[in-house]
């Protein structure tokens, strides 16, 4: 017979994480969200994103420093993610063969 805590754990953790999700999904569409709080709420997604890459990034290497770099710039030029993912991926590997 194998112990079950584990299993109760992980449904609990499922539970919860769902229950968060669809409370504020039931939250947002009940409340009028001002133009200030939207302004706020769409910069969420950005910030955390580079608060995850920008630690990697400039602590790795050079290489990895001026992909970012690169990317970022690409990133401002054309708005096209897919283009900008591609160009610091290409940037990274060519820049580890040469440093």
């Amino acid at each position: 017979m194998t112990d079950a805590t584990p299993m109760l754990t992980i449904a609990a953790m499922a539970a919860v994480t769902y229950l968060t999700r669809a409370a504020g999904l039931f939250i947002t569409n009940r409340i009028r969200i001002t133009p200030r709080a939207e302004a706020f709420l769409s910069a969420i997604p950005g910030a955390v994103l580079i608060s995850i890459i920008a630690p990697a990034a400039f602590t790795q290497g050079p290489a990895e420093a001026l992909a970012a770099l690169g990317t970022l710039a690409v990133a401002a030029k054309t708005r096209n993610l897919p283009l900008s993912m591609g160009v610091g991926i290409g940037l990274v590997w060519a820049l580890r063969q040469v440093l």
